[in-house]
Order: structure tokens, then C-alpha cells, then sequence
């Protein structure tokens, strides 16, 4: 059975409208891709995250500190990923890749956020599929696809429907790493897959019908990163 681990953006988990329906839809969804792949489901901070680290920012916190705030925020959101998904879920809750990696060999979903300071959930979706030789790391953000830049801020952004592992890492390659990053993927996470050639399927993580295709491997709307 075919491992897949799935980033889950924060935005699209907990954006503040529908979002118990969103969770019982996503979990559900979940459920009957598990009969075919083993899950890993790394949830990220989200909104939640960005409030506790602009304001302990404002307030004068090491930028560990705002990791850490961070890294409880996802797994917050990874708690309630696992409530609406009941029994089918593992209720561990894993704080290194090593026992995700551990864990996920159980056979439940697992769900998980965060690991340490310096790593977003990007990169550790990328470290986890790495160690589990997994088929592919599918992104779920807040947009359709991959982009020149922000299309939220910029209507001439271009959309990219392929791309290879050197062209995302060169389009995420935008400086030092800080608390709360909202690029379409980590570059740390972009240079772990782009090292070992795993494959990153890029998909609005609202769109279920978009994220079931990209779990499976098939043609999506979105982006696939691969060489």
C-alpha cells in the first residue's frame, strides 16, 4: 500500500466559515482514501498561528519563542483533524519525524503538526515522506496552484500547471527562514523533495474533489512538481 502524506495549510483547515462541515467532509474523504494509501496528514497553524506570533512578536518574543507558539497552534488543528476522524485516526500525536515515521507503520491515519523550532509543516511533511518512501506529498493550501507570486495580490501572477523540483525551490528561494511563512511551499521542505525526487502535488485544499485526485496520483487542476 502506497504512503501518501499530505500537507494540510492551516487556512484552508480553520478559515473561519463551515468549518465543522469542512472537517466532517475532510475526514470523510480521509476515511475512504485510507482503504487504498496509508495517511500522513501534517496540519499546519494557519490563522491561529499568525495571530499568537504577530502579537508575541509585537510583544517581544524570540523568534523560537514564536516557533513554538506556532508549532501548538498546528497542533491544535491537528487535535480536531483527529477528533472528526474518531477510531480511523491514531490518537498519538507525534513531536519528531521519527515517531511520526514510527507511527504512521501502525496502519491508522495519522495525523500530526509541527515539530521544532526552524521547521514549518512543509518541510516536515517532506522529512516524513522521505523516511517512509512515500509516492508523493500532496499540498493542500488556500490557492489553486502554484504561482509566479501572490495571484491574491498580483492579477498578473502566473500559473504554473508543471513544474520541475529545481523550478518551485528556485521560486520559493525568497530569504531566511521566520515564524509564520505563507509561501505556497517551504523552501526547506521544496529542497528535501527536490533531493530525493518525491513528487509534490499542488491543490486547493477546499476543493475535495481536487485533493481525493491528488492523493490518488491523478491529473489535477493544480500543480505537480516533479522532474
Amino acid at each position: 500500500m502506497d504512503c501518501v502524506v499530505v500537507s494540510l495549510g492551516g487556512s484552508i483547515l480553520v478559515p473561519g466559515e463551515r468549518d465543522v462541515e469542512h472537517f466532517s467532509a475532510l475526514a470523510a474523504l480521509m476515511r475512504s482514501l485510507a482503504q487504498d494509501y496509508r495517511l500522513v496528514l501534517v496540519c499546519g497553524g494557519g490563522r491561529v498561528a499568525r495571530y499568537y506570533i504577530s502579537t508575541g512578536r509585537e510583544l517581544g518574543a524570540s523568534r523560537e519563542k514564536l516557533d513554538e507558539m506556532g508549532i501548538e497552534a498546528t497542533r491544535l488543528n491537528a487535535r480536531l483533524l483527529q477528533i472528526a476522524l474518531g477510531h480511523d485516526a491514531s490518537d498519538s500525536m507525534p513531536r519528531t519525524v521519527e515517531e511520526a515515521v514510527k507511527e504512521a507503520r501502525k496502519g491508522k491515519i495519522l495525523v500530526m503538526g509541527g515539530t521544532a523550532p526552524g521547521h514549518t509543516t512543509d518541510a516536515v511533511a517532506a522529512m516524513v515522506a522521505l523516511r517512509l518512501g512515500a509516492a508523493r506529498i500532496v499540498n493542500a493550501t488556500s490557492v489553486d496552484a502554484a504561482y509566479s507570486t501572490d495571484p491574491k495580490k498580483h492579477k498578473d501572477a502566473e500559473r504554473y500547471s508543471q513544474l520541475t523540483h529545481r523550478q518551485l525551490y528556485q521560486l520559493v528561494d525568497k530569504g531566511l527562514h521566520s515564524a509564520g511563512p505563507s509561501d505556497v511551499f517551504d523552501r526547506a521542505g521544496a529542497e528535501v523533495a527536490m533531493r530525493a525526487n518525491l513528487p509534490i502535488y499542488i491543490v486547493n485544499g477546499r476543493n475535495l474533489d481536487e485533493l481525493r485526485a491528488a492523493v490518488r496520483g491523478e491529473n489535477i487542476m493544480g500543480t505537480v512538481v516533479a522532474d
